[in-house]
């Protein structure tokens, strides 16, 4: 190759690479293609997305146009289920367009025991259909896909129309501010297809209540299913213990399915009637409380004149809050939801519902800890009831600083035939003393209805619910200072610290008890062997309140715990207080009082003298024969 050429390559490749270098792309020429890039592949996905979007739609309308025509609503059998959620600040109620009914229900302001928001309904533990008896066949909704109106926040209706362009219409309204969602449904032109005497829409209504608490024991014998009849303020209930099924036979306003802080209430204004209910205990660790069933009917208007309706609470058994609910009724019926919350037979609810519910609520207000609420209601009880144990207790004194002259009494009478002189002799001498041995019984009796209260009304108290106090996580269940991988018997699988602390107050003031029965009682004999069994009762009795108790919420055992304590210094100071010395010369006042004038005695007293006179005059005229 000779100069020439070689110089011409170069020349060549010197051209060539200048002018690649002065021809390519700036920067922004660069970018704006890769855009141009990038538009194009959107659109070409959008092409592909849409083609296989026409091809669904023609898949459906193909599907729809062969479905069942024969029957009325046949061609609603088919369709794509869609969510509606109706919401407010305390609720969650998702409805779905398959079975045009409730889907779930989400209280928002309360957590079950794994932290997430409490479900008291849930598709996958529940249903709630509804039949219409048609002549030619059944109308069940949850069989078809309804189509969805009028959404909002609140409200939403559900529809499905017949081949003759009747329509059964399902009316949603969640009311604000509250847990109440009320339904209305609907019908025109179906009043051909039902025949005269079937003019009734047929509910069934399934549901396995969710486990909400720590405790299943505590928690399971507080939740039944409950019924109010129309003819009754008080509604009934299904054994909370064991499997049960009812037919009423009267009209029911409404039916509950109820947990120990929550339950759902389906209210039907036109009556249920007919109806099948079912409760069926559910085993322990499969997290659910009960099996309920529901079946009953109520009145249907097929020509749509007067509408079929239904209310559904969904929310928290919370006295005053059920008693504002009850405003919110769809019609002049009384609904009574606050008899959800159990408050005792019928004197222990009246202390409760007009007594203590006021003064926890009036505590609650100042946002003070619930131990501390329960504290100060233990205080305030003591000191109402104050003046009846400071007269049980000065009558146990009474008869204390007596007992000296009562075993003298006791001396003269060896013999058992001579017991019941004995016995006249022992209650003349109480009388002409001032004393009364029944003193001591009539202010503990005046005392037991609340303590009886208190027993009823901490383990339905809401407010209790998840309140953390000392070392207890939640008042409202049990508190475990020890817990066992496998349940032991008569225990379970804990041990609870605030039982343990109530057993051993109630082991002290036991203690405290029977020595002021021994000080004050004189027991010789027979008396005597029934006092040591009794004070064997007494100290056996703490012991069984441990097995009975170490599954109850630790707010229960906190408040015995600490009203035994009260009960014991209470105890300890009036017997500090007490001088048995002025005691006893008073007594011999009121002895020498009674003996010289004895016409001055009154009630007990003086029958008891009366009897001792009789006696005498009945021994002596035996001795004079």
């Amino acid at each position: 190759m000779d100069k020439n050429t070689v110089t011409g390559f170069i020349l060549i490749a010197l051209v060539f690479i200048g002018f690649s270098y002065f021809s390519q792309p700036s920067k922004e020429e660069i970018a704006l293609q890769r855009e141009r890039d990038s538009i194009a592949a959107i659109n070409t996905k959008k092409e592909a997305e849409n083609k296989v979007r026409q091809e669904k739609q023609q898949a459906l309308e193909a599907q729809l146009s062969a479905q069942d025509t024969t029957t009325l609503f046949g061609r609603h059998k088919q369709g794509q289920a869609q969510d509606i959620i109706l919401k407010n600040n305390l609720v969650k109620i998702c409805l779905s367009t398959k079975g045009g009914n409730i889907k779930s229900a989400e209280l928002l302001n309360y957590k079950d025991q794994t932290g997430k928001n409490v479900q008291l309904f849930n598709q996958e533990s529940a249903t709630l259909d509804y039949t219409l008896a048609l002549k030619a066949e059944n109308v069940n909704t949850k069989e078809y896909f309804f189509t969805a109106e009028d959404i909002t926040d609140s409200t939403a209706t559900l529809y499905i129309t017949g081949t003759d362009s009747s329509t059964l219409r399902l009316c949603y309204k969640l009311i604000p501010g509250s847990y109440m969602t009320n339904l209305t449904i609907e019908s025109t032109g179906l009043e051909k297809y039902l025949a005269p005497n079937q003019h009734y829409i047929l509910v069934n209504w399934k549901e396995k209540a969710r486990q909400q608490e720590k405790g299943y024991d505590f928690e399971a014998r507080y939740s039944t299913l409950t019924y109010k009849t129309a003819d009754d303020t008080t509604p009934k209930q299904l054994s909370e213990t064991k499997e049960e099924e009812k037919t009423p036979e009267q009209n029911l306003d409404w039916i509950a399915f109820k947990n120990q802080f929550f339950s759902c209430v389906m209210i039907g204004h036109q009556n249920f009637n007919n109806t099948r209910l079912k409760s069926t205990p559910v085993e322990k660790g499969s997290g659910f409380l009960k099996a309920y069933e529901a079946s009953t009917q109520t009145s249907f208007d097929p020509t749509g004149t007067q509408a079929c309706q239904f209310q559904f609470y969904f929310g928290p058994n919370q006295f005053q809050l059920l008693q504002k609910t009850n405003r919110l009724s769809l019609t002049d019926k009384d609904l009574n939801l606050e008899h959800l919350v159990y408050l005792g037979w019928p004197l222990i609810r009246w202390i409760n519902r007009f007594f203590t519910i006021y003064l926890f609520n009036w505590l609650t207000n100042f946002g003070i800890s619930m131990g501390i609420v329960l504290l100060l209601i233990t205080i305030l009880l003591k000191i109402l009831v104050y003046p009846t144990t400071r007269k049980s207790y000065l009558s146990s004194a009474k008869m204390r600083v007596l007992r000296p002259k009562i075993e003298e009494i006791q001396k003269k009478y060896p013999n058992k035939e001579d017991a019941m002189q004995m016995q006249q002799e022992i209650m003349g001498t109480y009388s002409k003393y001032g004393v009364s041995p029944m003193g001591g019984c009539l202010p503990i009796l005046l005392q037991t209805p609340i303590w009886i209260a208190m027993f009823n009304f901490v383990p339905v108290a809401i407010e209790l619910r998840g309140q953390h106090f000392l070392w207890s996580d939640d008042l409202s269940t049990y508190d475990s200072i020890i817990t066992f991988q496998h349940e032991l018997p008569f225990i379970g699988d804990h041990i609870s610290l605030f039982c343990i602390l109530f057993c051993a107050s109630n082991l002290l003031y036991s203690w405290i008890n029977m020595r002021m029965q021994k000080d004050s009682m004189a027991a010789t004999g027979q008396n005597a062997q029934q006092m040591k069994m009794m004070q064997w009762m007494m100290m056996l009795m703490p012991i069984f309140f441990f097995f009975v108790f170490n599954n109850y919420s630790a707010g229960l055992n906190y408040y015995y715990w600490i009203s035994l304590m009260f009960s014991a210094i209470i105890m300890w100071f009036l017997r500090w207080r007490t001088d048995d010395n002025k005691l006893l010369a008073q007594l011999e006042k009121n002895y020498e009082k009674n003996t010289n004038n004895p016409q001055k005695m009154k009630g007990l007293a003086a029958r008891l003298e009366a009897m001792q006179q009789q006696q005498k005059a009945m021994q002596q005229r035996r001795q004079n024969k």
